[in-house]
């Protein structure tokens, strides 16, 4: 998740409180403090609020949040006259542009600093690792409007970011640190993205790097931004930016977007409207609160909240992208009132509980493997599509694996149906550590919509083989007490006549043997590597699966 780290002085000066009173109540708001100094202050936020990425955002929260200005921020924008021109080549590569301009900025180091952090963070998060949306900031003195938002071939040349020659597209995407850390996103295209000025000179090569003519220094004081992608969320990481910067004291003008077949206007920073019903705020909250505490916990949130009959009518800032729904404001509800206020209750029921046969199968393996001179690991429960490439293998969505709906980052889409590519990933992380390395997790995963609870261990070492494997394969089944069988396996994952399947009545249940070169390659892993991985619920009566 995002940490900000932010300058104490700068911080206190711009919430309008000491930082007595600002480490006592930021928690509150929603975050954890990493750590802190005489100097700087490093706050982790949940990517699910990425206005707060920016000492401008955490500070106009603050402000709310400790009544000394509550409410919602109005943001003019004005007409600016600036064109952009969508040329039809490009709506089949990445189709979607917006952009702004900001002026009457001074453009101090922690300005500059705080601009760029907040630009990567929004890239990371709600760009889904610039996948979905990517942003281009602009000395908007070197920019020569009217612009063109258009396609070239590989064979288009300009300086780059932090160079100082001209490199074409292809060059770019092979040889510069941006194209080779983001070109999978352009990979296969036949046409790249370029946004090129009046002169004919290339600004922003999207989502992969800017061009050098347009770079942001001290001495800019007015910007242009673009941002480009597919969906909604461009405007959403747009109106953040810019509402971010209106907080510095700059000036937004809108832009035109010239589509071949329609016009749009960039930056509509008003308000949203949502109404939430009164018996729906208690129901969620489990308690009753007046009108009047309602009104002014949104209004410490920066909401603007006026009662109509049953219901509420609230205004929605428009840098909040998380609010998606009722429940969202409803949560701020309780933020805003407080949750230390809130006085906790026993249940009305009172209940017995036992052991889950799940959990009680889990922790009878985990104490054969420390036994057996295991490292145990708890990685996450989400994934991503990527590692089927990766282990020779095919799936397909729902049948095989379930997706996320609004996956937070391009790391984790789906929900695993495997452990191995998990415990490689802890391999490749502690691949400068000593050898041999032995972890093993037994954890949850979900196949075709079905839980399912497996367990795997990996072997780590310079001269580790098959037989190795199977002998630690014999010991665990040994000590469960099942009686199985080996037979010839084709894992894509292992390597052809060093692996073998696991068959229990009758039924393959795992497989084990040497991970393939081409595995150990895709996850930076230079040791061989040897691993099982058994699904329990195959042999065991773990409960009910849901």
């Amino acid at each position: 998740m995002p940490v900000i780290t932010m300058n104490w002085e700068e911080l206190e000066k711009l919430v309008g409180a000491n930082r007595a009173l600002i480490l006592e109540r930021l928690p509150m708001l929603g975050c954890d403090i990493e750590r802190y100094d005489n100097e700087t202050i490093s706050v982790e936020f949940f990517p699910n609020r990425p206005d707060l990425y920016s000492i401008e955002g955490v500070a106009r929260a603050l402000r709310g949040f400790l009544g000394i200005e509550t409410g919602i921020r109005r943001y003019e924008v004005r007409e600016g006259g600036w064109k952009i021109f969508v040329d039809r080549s490009v709506l089949q590569v990445r189709p979607r542009i917006t952009g702004c301009v900001v002026r009457n900025l001074e453009m101090k180091d922690e300005v500059i600093r705080s601009l760029m952090e907040v630009q990567e963070d929004l890239h990371w998060t709600i760009g889904r690792n610039r996948r979905r949306m990517a942003i281009g900031v602009h000395d908007l003195s070197k920019v020569y409007f009217p612009l063109k938002y258009t396609a070239v071939g590989s064979d288009f040349s300009f300086i780059p970011l932090d160079s100082d020659k001209e490199m074409s597209v292809s060059q770019i995407l092979s040889e510069h640190p941006k194209g080779r850390e983001f070109g999978f996103i352009l990979e296969g295209k036949e046409v790249y993205p370029m946004i090129i000025d009046s002169k004919g000179e290339a600004i922003s090569f999207p989502p992969i790097i800017n061009a050098e003519k347009t770079r942001v220094t001290e001495k800019t004081k007015d910007l242009f931004i673009d941002v480009t992608g597919f969906d909604e969320y461009v405007d959403k990481a747009l109106n953040i930016l810019a509402c971010m910067l209106s907080d510095r004291g700059g000036t937004l003008e809108s832009v035109e977007i010239i589509y071949p077949e329609k016009t749009e206007k960039s930056l509509n920073l008003s308000p949203r409207k949502l109404r939430v019903k009164k018996s729906e705020i208690s129901s969620l909250l489990g308690f009753e609160l007046a009108s009047n505490e309602i009104i002014s916990a949104l209004e410490k949130m920066r909401f603007s909240c006026v009662e109509v009959g049953d219901e509420f009518e609230i205004l929605v800032p428009p840098y909040r992208a998380d609010i998606m729904h009722e429940w969202d404001i409803i949560e701020d509800i309780a933020i805003g009132f407080g949750y230390e206020r809130i006085k906790p209750e026993y249940p009305k029921t009172a209940t017995i509980g036992e052991a889950h046969p799940w959990n009680e199968i889990r922790n009878i393996v985990r104490e054969i493997m420390l036994g057996l001179g295991f490292t145990e690991v708890i990685t996450f429960t989400l994934s991503s599509e990527k590692y089927y490439k990766y282990l020779g293998k095919v799936a397909k969505p729902w049948e095989d694996y379930v997706p996320l709906m609004h996956p937070l980052t391009t790391e984790h889409t789906i929900v695993r149906t495997e452990l191995l590519s998990k415990l490689l990933e802890v391999l490749a992380f502690n691949r400068h550590c000593e050898l041999p390395i032995k972890i093993f997790e037994v954890g949850d995963v979900v196949i075709a919509g079905k839980n399912r609870l497996n367990l795997c261990f990996c072997i780590m070492n310079s001269k580790t083989t098959f037989s190795e494997i199977r002998s630690y394969v014999q010991a665990f089944m040994r000590e469960i007490d099942v009686e199985w069988k080996a037979e010839e396996s084709e894992d894509g994952a292992f390597i052809i006549g060093r692996q073998a399947k696991v068959i229990v009545n009758g039924k393959s249940v795992g497989v084990f043997g040497e991970v393939h070169p081409r595995v150990l390659e895709s996850f930076g892993i230079i040791y061989p590597v040897v691993a099982f991985e058994i699904d329990l619920t195959q042999i065991f009566d773990c409960g009910e699966i849901l």
